[in-house]
């Protein structure tokens, strides 16, 4: 009988002890004559044949498997056989750019990924998180529109309407509210707050009118609240008895902070007057009204003495006491001008004015927040007269600051308004903040002063830092503002204990969460290599790939990668070898007799700015580490940290 002949058709006819016997195919069992039935391998379940995140699909003979959606396999093919190491790995679906369209950040999870709206963004026409070839949700750029108004309210200076834009709101003159000024924010709902300010009107009452050395008025003021200055209108209308003689009409403004103003008028002798008093619009007040007459005087004859009287702030009147017209009189203007906050400066000029009129006026062209000695000589003979008064000039009401930019990032130069080689002091005040750091705040107050007309100044700012600068000449009240935004150094040392083992087992390593001083930590690395390549590895090296996409072992390889989120306050254990993934790195365990180098690194991302600082954790020498085998042992070395020599590295 030929037994090879009645064999199955997925049998093989095989000698064995001298006898030719039938034996089903791999894959097949049976008698291997009448009966060669198909091994089921997938009856045992993907998971158990395939793997994790596998779906297990049966053939003659055979079997091959097929990562699930959201998976691809370690040998880049769809179908694999597992005996070859190949593995199903998770997609990292967001590394296709503009995967979650604009203002979408995406979010990587097992087997899919998910959509969120980046901050200053918010979901629109559906809820987070969402999934873009699913879902009809976007993300829309948040724009909180146009501020709410407040009644008698306005809003001091320029604003945006994006998230987290301010705008500062106060009363107009004439009006108040407690606190004086408030802010309204832009809120991540699209809105902005309600603002808190309630404007009431301050309604100034004149009291207590009073005359003093013939021809000066004092008053008293009550008012809910007093306002720094207030300005006034005071009417006057003479007449004197002589019916052949004019009437004398004039209105002099005031401004003052005051509670008891007084003011000297210019007012002709023997004349009866009535002087209305009240408060310049928009403020309202009840007015007030005097009458008094002058006393009578006999200089009709000019003995050169005059006063001066201040309006306006930088105007003078000059009064001569004689009321005999029409001779020509010359003054002499001397003046000089000097900052309390600048040794170095000074103002000074002088001149000639020449006039007919009995009271006339001169105006100066003085240099704001300067304290001015003004003298004034009446030219004549046979005796010259002077008057010397002072004036305090306020703060420019105009900007003198222009083309503010910044340089070398943490410098800034500008252009100034003013008179050549003249001295200025500037005001500088600074805010810091980190969105990545809520506890974090800087702010720095100080003053430098310069006679250049582009001035420069380099800041003492911290790394990776949004910065607001204010900067005010004193001589100004108007500040302007600039931002600035520091890109992030290397982050922190790791702080490890080192330990050096020699043919033992590798203790577990303790991971300590770096600080954010320099910026922002978005993971830590641990990394496998060659004992060998240890002096001439780098720390900005982006080349170490995972171990079973390295093509070879004197390469070395990530362990494990942990983003800062998910790495504790106090600290955490990492046992090299493990068998598991941490992130999308196995942990695979260190081969016998071999010499290792384990590195942690820690990586810092801001702003398209990369960084990394990295430290040797553990050298491996002869190694026996298995995974059964990993248990405490003595530290190599206490708290002994190396630090590599190359651990500063920027990649944009």
């Amino acid at each position: 009988l030929d037994v090879c002949a009645t064999c199955h058709e997925h049998a093989t006819c095989q000698q064995r002890e001298g006898k030719k016997i039938c034996i089903c195919n791999y894959g097949f069992v049976g008698n291997g004559r009448t009966q060669c039935v198909d091994k089921n391998e997938c009856q045992f379940g993907a998971t158990v044949v395939c793997g994790n995140h596998t779906s297990c699909h049966n053939t003659p003979g055979g079997f091959y498997c097929i990562c699930l959606e959201g998976y691809r396999a370690t040998n880049n093919n769809k179908t694999f056989i597992p005996n070859d190491g190949t593995f199903c790995t998770d997609i990292d679906e967001c590394e296709v750019s503009g995967l979650c369209r604009h203002g979408g950040r995406c979010v990587n999870t097992r087997g899919s990924f998910e959509c969120y709206c980046m901050d200053g963004y918010l979901p629109r026409n559906g809820p987070e998180p969402f999934h873009p070839t699913t879902d009809a949700t976007s993300c829309t750029e948040i724009d909180c529109g146009t501020p709410p108004e407040v009644p008698d309210g306005y809003i001091i200076g320029n604003y945006t309407s994006r998230l987290g834009s301010q705008v500062r709101y106060a009363c107009r003159e004439g009006f108040f509210s407690v606190p004086e000024d408030t802010v309204s924010s832009c809120t991540a709902l699209g809105t902005w707050e309600s603002p808190k300010l309630h404007c009431q009107e301050i309604l100034t009452k004149i009291n207590d009118v009073s005359v003093f050395n013939d021809t000066c008025v004092r008053w008293q003021i009550n008012s809910g609240r007093i306002n720094p200055k207030i300005s006034y209108v005071i009417s006057i209308k003479g007449q004197r008895l002589d019916p052949m003689e004019s009437v004398h009409e004039e209105t002099v403004n005031l401004t003052t902070d005051s509670r008891t103003p007084e003011v000297c008028l210019s007012l002709y002798p023997g004349t009866n007057y009535t002087v209305n008093i009240s408060t310049a619009p928009p403020r309202r007040s009840v007015p007030a009204v005097i009458g008094f007459q002058t006393v009578e005087d006999d200089l009709l004859e000019d003995d050169g003495r005059f006063n001066i009287s201040i309006f306006n702030e930088t105007c003078l009147k000059l009064n001569r006491h004689s009321r005999k017209v029409g001779s020509e009189h010359t003054y002499q203007f001397t003046v000089l001008g000097q900052r309390w906050y600048l040794a170095n400066f000074s103002h000074a000029t002088s001149f000639n004015f020449t006039t007919r009129e009995q009271v006339p006026v001169v105006c100066l062209d003085l240099y704001p927040t300067t304290d001015y000695t003004v003298n004034v000589t009446l030219l004549r003979s046979p005796k010259w007269h002077s008057v010397q008064i002072t004036i305090a000039t306020p703060p420019a009401v105009k900007q003198t600051i222009s083309n503010i930019s910044g340089f070398n990032e943490t410098c800034l130069r500008w252009r100034s308004i003013k008179t050549a080689d003249m001295e200025e002091m500037y005001l500088f005040h600074i805010w810091g903040q980190r969105w990545y750091q809520k506890e974090f705040a800087q702010e720095m107050t100080f003053n430098i002063s310069s006679s250049s007309r582009d001035p420069e100044v380099c800041l003492d700012l911290r790394p990776g830092t949004n910065y607001n600068v204010s900067l005010r000449a004193l001589s100004s009240e108007l500040p302007v503002v600039i931002s600035l935004t520091t890109q992030i150094t290397e982050p922190p040392l790791p702080e490890v204990e080192f330990f050096t083992v020699h043919g033992g087992p590798l203790p577990r390593l303790r991971l300590r969460k770096a600080k954010e001083k320099n910026g922002p930590i978005s993971s830590y690395q641990v990394l496998v290599l060659p004992l060998a390549l240890q002096s001439t590895f780098s720390c900005d090296s982006e080349g170490a790939s995972s171990f079973f996409s390295n093509a070879s072992d004197a390469d070395g390889y990530v362990a494990a990668e942990l983003l800062a989120k998910d790495v504790p306050d106090d600290a955490m254990e990492i046992p090299i070898g493990d068998r598991l993934y941490y992130g999308e790195y196995y942990n695979a365990p260190l081969k016998r007799g071999s010499d290792y180098c384990i590195i942690l690194r820690i990586t810092s991302e801001w702003n398209k700015v990369r960084r990394h600082s990295c430290a040797v954790w553990a050298q491996v020498k002869d190694s026996s580490l298995t995974l059964l085998q990993m248990a405490g042992v003595g530290l190599g070395s206490l708290a002994v940290v190396i630090i590599l020599a190359f651990l500063s590295f920027s990649a944009v």
